[in-house]
């Protein structure tokens, strides 16, 4: 199948104005870097993904999935295939009896806290804050503040591969193997479709205070004014990213427009013009000066495409 023909049965799957040919992938992460997408597509529906992904793998050609792009740093020069962009196109949230929370992958962290505290339900204030969506969340087992995702799912809904077919499938907290920044829906190469969360009930007042307290305390320390994917590196055991960046005396260290943040060592921001090959030169410099300084190796938190 050629190009035009994939196109045209992208079109088809989910409407010629859902699909975006060689769109930049600046425009869809939150660094503000990545070069174009040779497609770049916004289904609706659980049937639109399957049969996108469907697609993709009948035609072999390259596909991933992108939320928020809050965790991702795209490359220079694109991205060959098909990338699936799942939020505000694809963002239910559900409150259900019980203090159950239903909400699909590419609802924000945000809006599901919001919608929770709205029910007078408690238990996910710790997301509040993280730049991303439930579908990202899932994945890295997303984390703050002493909460972690899988502190509250119940359920992850995924799409898996069946044989030479895709299959819906509702995979149970034990079955979702979280760790720290780790998932078996990450290790496996599942589609998060979505994820059903259990809440507490609780006073609204005392949930919209420690939502107040934890967003006044992330903007206080971390540089949300620039563009980043959020902490760059994983957490070593035993240390602090940030607090060993520090001591090889990385803050402020710039390779071209990428800088090691002034205000939060645990951070790369782009200044302004950077590149995803500043931002790689700058975390390989990073990591060597931490290794040199403490014999620790910091490995990347932020998600490197290629």
């Amino acid at each position: 199948m050629d190009t035009r023909d994939f196109e045209q049965e992208l079109r088809s799957i989910i409407g010629a104005d859902r699909v975006l040919a060689d769109e930049p992938l600046a425009a869809h992460t939150t660094f503000r870097i990545g070069g174009p997408a040779q497609w770049l597509v916004l289904p609706s529906s659980e049937d639109e993904v399957t049969a996108v992904v469907s697609a993709c793998q009948e035609a072999a050609v390259p596909w991933r999935v992108l939320g928020l792009g809050s965790n991702v740093l795209a490359p220079d020069e694109g991205l060959a295939g098909v990338t699936v962009k799942l939020t505000e196109n694809f963002s239910a949230v559900d409150v259900l009896p019980g203090g159950l929370v239903r909400a699909q992958a590419g609802a924000t962290n945000a809006a599901v806290a919001e919608a929770a505290w709205t029910a007078g339900l408690a238990g996910y204030e710790f997301a509040s804050g993280i730049p991303g969506t439930v579908g990202g969340a899932a994945i890295m087992n997303a984390g703050a503040y002493e909460g972690q995702f899988s502190d509250v799912a119940v359920s992850v809904r995924c799409l898996v591969p069946d044989g030479t077919h895709w299959r819906i499938m509702d995979v149970p907290a034990p079955e979702a193997a979280w760790g720290y920044r780790h998932s078996r829906m990450m290790e496996e190469g599942w589609v998060v479709l979505g994820a059903t969360l259990q809440l507490r009930a609780d006073d609204g007042a005392a949930i919209r205070e420690r939502m107040d307290d934890l967003r006044e305390r992330r903007e206080s320390r971390q540089p949300l004014e620039m563009p980043s994917a959020g902490s760059t590196f994983k957490r070593p055991e035993g240390y602090f990213a940030g607090a060993l960046i520090q001591e090889a005396g990385c803050q402020g260290l710039t390779v071209g427009g990428a800088q090691v943040s002034e205000k939060h060592a645990g951070f790369v921001v782009n200044t302004g013009n950077a590149t995803a090959a500043d931002v790689l030169a700058l975390i390989a410099e990073v990591q060597r000066r931490v290794h040199d300084a403490s014999g620790v190796q910091l490995e990347p938190e932020v998600r490197l495409w290629s």
